[in-house]
């Protein structure tokens, strides 16, 4: 009796980019796709995907409950509004980290009119969480720039 080694199907996981799965939370505006969760690959602390957001579009605000989030710009530029009135604003582009702490009420916004934007989403707990909120926004929100506490410039 040959006995298969322990690791080969529950170790390392690849997902290929065209076996991702759109049927996880969505709020309108971007499409989510799930690469990494408890139902698809086990995780039990993280989730992690892709978003989409067509050109000038934008999504309707929304928060991710107790999860933190991070997401990477792959491509394009993205508009970020948060508050409780989407009062504040910053933007990322193509190599940059965006880090939003749990029950942040927030709006991705594709700041280009030409180009999608591509981003890779990672959140701290296997389960899809979004919490879509009905927001009257700020006219004009207020420009935050982030100060690392450690590398001041």
């Amino acid at each position: 009796m040959t006995v298969e080694p322990r690791w080969k199907h529950d170790g390392v996981r690849v997902i290929p980019a065209d076996g991702l799965d759109p049927n996880t939370a969505q709020t309108p505006g971007m499409n989510r796709a799930a690469a990494i969760d408890f139902a698809r690959a086990g995780a039990q602390k993280l989730w992690a995907g892709t978003v989409s957001i067509h050109a000038g579009a934008k999504t309707g605000a929304h928060h991710h409950g107790p999860l933190e989030s991070v997401i990477y710009v792959v491509r394009g530029k993205a508009r970020m509004r948060w508050g409780e009135s989407l009062e504040f604003t910053a933007e990322a582009g193509a190599g940059d980290f965006i880090f939003v702490p749990p029950y942040v009420p927030h709006q991705e916004i594709n700041a280009s009119d030409d180009e999608t934007l591509e981003c890779v989403l990672v959140r701290s707990d296997g389960q899809a969480t979004a919490i879509n909120l009905d927001i009257e926004p700020a006219e004009r929100p207020e420009t935050v720039k982030w100060i690392d506490p450690i590398h001041r410039t």
